[in-house]
């Protein structure tokens, strides 16, 4: 039963007793009443008001969710591509130089320190885009330079 169901039974039940509104009792008892339906009004409200609140909380928490899950899933999908890094040090200056298989595309890097080209003999390049393609797997990088 809720409160305003609550103050509704007093109200009927005021009424069934036949209290008399020109005592000074029976007008008290009758503002008390008046005042316990203004508050069960104004608690009803609250509650609707509540469960619209809860019900956007929830919608954002999914819409949340569905952009972290997004947001993570490219991290993971980083983190699954596992490809390899190679490093090789620049016969010039002698800088270290991270790289990956894409990197050496067209066979050479520059050195980001001193602007040397490094060239690389791919085998088995399946990139398509250089003229060491022949449709296999990559299977190794090699220094032309010895490094």
């Amino acid at each position: 039963m809720t409160v305003t169901e609550k103050v509704a039974y007093l109200r009927g039940l005021c009424e069934g007793m036949a209290i008399d509104d020109t005592t000074n009792e029976g007008k008290l008892l009758r503002e008390i009443i008046n005042v316990l339906e203004d508050m069960a009004y104004s608690i009803a409200d609250v509650e609707d008001g509540l469960d619209e609140l809860s019900e956007e909380v929830e919608a954002l928490d999914d819409g949340m969710a569905s952009i972290e899950s997004d947001l993570y899933e490219d991290e993971e999908d980083d983190e699954d591509d596992d490809e390899e890094i190679y490093e090789a040090s620049c016969p010039k200056c002698g800088e270290k130089i991270c790289f990956d298989y894409d990197m050496l595309c067209n066979g050479s890097i520059e050195c980001p320190s001193c602007g040397e080209e490094l060239e690389f003999e791919l085998d088995g390049c399946d990139c398509g885009c250089c003229d060491a393609c022949d449709g296999e797997e990559a299977d190794e990088v090699e220094d032309e330079k010895g490094e």
